[in-house]
């Protein structure tokens, strides 16, 4: 993949497709493959970026007085958009990605003409509280990450990890979570992690909700109903949150969508981009 020198570092993007533009935000501790079959079902109809963020899964470290609090990341996809000469942005975010899309969103809304939110954190649950403590122990014990990166080095660790925290309907291929883990064994990786983990907060998520209310570009909420971790009730919240917005809910999926139902979620994302965009 191609990489950008930004204000906090460089990093690596995905640029696939042509069309209107698609900017596809990952969460944490997973990088920008978790959006391939989304990709790979969109691309004919849309220009499809997808940045590996420095959230734990990524390849080139951040610079060493980064700021990778959610607001310093938001400010990082926003850049991106700049320096990327993209406008009239179809941003769609997961997971702890979609936390991030709400920031950009509520503080850095001018390259944007639509936001998709799949399965993500929101308002107060900003970790999601069945992994809160998770997040607070990694973030405040680097040998917590050292021992995560130490153990999933083996399959049977990874296998196990994934069974703990059932991200999807099927289990998810083992060579994907192994690109998704090996970064860790860089102790700069791991540095960059412990930042982002450290600074996640629901303040972020709820003073952006708030600013969210002005949002005037269309949105589109796609939730799986099978989630373990994000409630629908916050899909419904966001729905009434957002001006412009409305619910698509995903029967047969959990927290990633877009390796449950990549061709579904692929059609909605297009439709979305397809959509007229309100005059500046």
């Amino acid at each position: 993949m191609p990489a950008i020198q930004l204000t906090q570092g460089a990093i690596e993007y995905r640029d696939e497709g042509t069309g209107p533009p698609v900017v596809l935000i990952h969460g944490a501790l997973v990088n920008a493959q978790v959006w391939d079959r989304v990709v790979g079902a969109l691309s004919a109809r849309a220009r499809c970026i997808v940045p590996d963020l420095p959230l734990g899964s990524h390849r080139l470290p951040m610079n060493s007085g980064a700021d990778l609090s959610p607001p310093g990341l938001a400010r990082l996809i926003a850049e991106l958009l700049e320096r990327l000469e993209l406008d009239q942005v179809t941003l769609v975010g997961n997971d702890t990605g979609g936390a991030l899309c709400q920031l950009v969103a509520a503080h850095h809304p001018e390259r944007l003409g639509r936001l998709v939110l799949t399965n993500c954190d929101a308002f107060e649950n900003f970790p999601p509280p069945a992994l809160r403590m998770a997040v607070k122990t990694l973030g405040r014990m680097p040998a917590a990450i050292t021992l995560l990166a130490a153990a999933g080095r083996f399959r049977f660790a990874r296998s196990a990890a994934m069974k703990a925290v059932p991200l999807t309907m099927k289990p998810i291929p083992d060579d994907l979570v192994r690109a998704w883990i090996s970064p860790l064994r860089d102790p700069r990786i791991r540095r960059d992690l412990a930042r982002v983990l450290r600074d996640m907060s629901s303040e972020h998520t709820l003073a952006a909700a708030e600013q969210l209310r002005h949002f005037e570009a269309p949105a589109l909420v796609v939730w799986g109903l099978q989630d373990k971790f994000f409630a629908l009730a916050d899909a419904e919240r966001l729905v009434v949150t957002l001006p412009h917005a409305r619910l698509e809910r995903i029967p047969d999926a959990r927290t990633f969508v877009q390796l449950d139902a990549p061709e579904r979620l692929a059609d909605l994302v297009a439709e979305m981009a397809a959509t007229p965009a309100p005059a500046a």
